[in-house]
């Protein structure tokens, strides 16, 4: 199972848009997906679900993570970097069965122009040290308030082209 995780909590954020552009275009290509949104995450979670706590609104979460054997991470820039709430929601699934040995693929986004280059590499290090096997092809998409069309689409032909190759690539990995 393909699980895509909109990588903030910030509501109407374009990192959901480009998350349900992937589900939408991965289906499109024959693969189903689950979108795990983080808005959705229990909003007290560094209270519930940390250090061996687990609420019950984030073990439906945590289950569909341990179902989950590849992962789509649409990261926006926050600081330089990749959100907090990224990392809180990591340290708060269940190591190592949630992401070891598992598959995923990276897109950073950022509203500058260099497409959260670094925060996509800070996560990197993150995935290195979980054993998640990261899709060497890690997209980096600059001004993303530019690249969406009225339905929500992606139009800009090298954007199109380079997503498209790597949702492509991460079908076969």
């Amino acid at each position: 199972m393909l699980t895509i995780i909109s990588g903030t909590n910030r509501v109407g954020s374009n990192s959901l848009k480009v998350a349900t552009y992937y589900q939408k275009t991965l289906t499109s290509k024959g693969l189903d997906s689950q979108l795990l949104n983080l808005e959705d995450l229990p909003n007290n979670m560094a209270d519930t679900d940390l250090y061996g706590k687990r609420s019950e609104h984030f073990q439906k979460i945590q289950n569909l993570i341990i179902k989950t054997n590849k992962f789509l991470f649409v990261i926006p820039e926050y600081n330089g970097s990749f959100p907090g709430v990224l990392k809180l929601f990591i340290d708060a699934c269940d190591f190592p069965g949630s992401f070891y040995d598992k598959k995923a693929a990276l897109v950073g986004i950022s509203s500058g122009k260099y497409g959260n280059i670094r925060g996509v590499d800070h996560f990197g290090g993150v995935c290195s040290y979980l054993h998640l096997n990261v899709l060497p092809m890690r997209i980096h998409i600059p001004a993303i308030k530019t690249e969406f069309d009225e339905s929500g689409d992606f139009y800009n032909e090298d954007t199109l082209k380079y997503t498209g190759e790597q949702m492509d690539k991460f079908i076969l990995f």
